[in-house]
């Protein structure tokens, strides 16, 4: 599979996750907060933060979608946060984080494998830098 063709399916994925992070609001169950520097969110917080983090990934996806610049530190600021906030998940939240040791695992596997995989993609063809950019055709200024 092409690098491009790899970059859709992530933003494909990207898109779903952001459509998910809009919905936290709803909390149809208690495990459904959004979570933020390691802690489940409900009420307020969680109605801000989560469609405000699904809006930066739809923009993210977008950004994928059309091989624009501003994927890149997009993307690497997302890897680096995928990090942290499941690190942070693990310590401050201890017993939901274990009480599902196999699911825990494969999602972290997942999460941080996709998000800086594309990152690694999005970075090996150079997007935003200048071997992207358009040269101009001989004659042209």
């Amino acid at each position: 599979m092409s690098d491009r063709r790899l970059l859709r399916v992530c933003a494909v994925l990207f898109g779903a996750l952001a459509v998910s992070n809009v919905l936290k609001p709803l909390e149809l169950h208690p495990q459904h907060g959004f979570v933020f520097l390691g802690l489940r969110q409900h009420g307020l917080w969680n109605v801000v933060l989560g469609p405000a983090a699904g809006a930066l990934l739809a923009v993210y996806a977008l950004a994928l979608w059309r091989g624009r610049a501003v994927a890149l530190p997009i993307g690497r600021a997302y890897a680096a946060w995928v990090v942290v906030n499941l690190a942070l998940f693990t310590v401050r939240m201890t017993d939901e984080a274990l009480a599902r040791p196999v699911f825990g695992l494969v999602y972290a596997v997942v999460a941080i494998g996709v998000s800086s995989g594309c990152a690694v993609l999005l970075a090996g063809r150079g997007v935003g830098t200048e071997r992207t950019r358009r040269r101009p055709a001989s004659g042209e200024n």
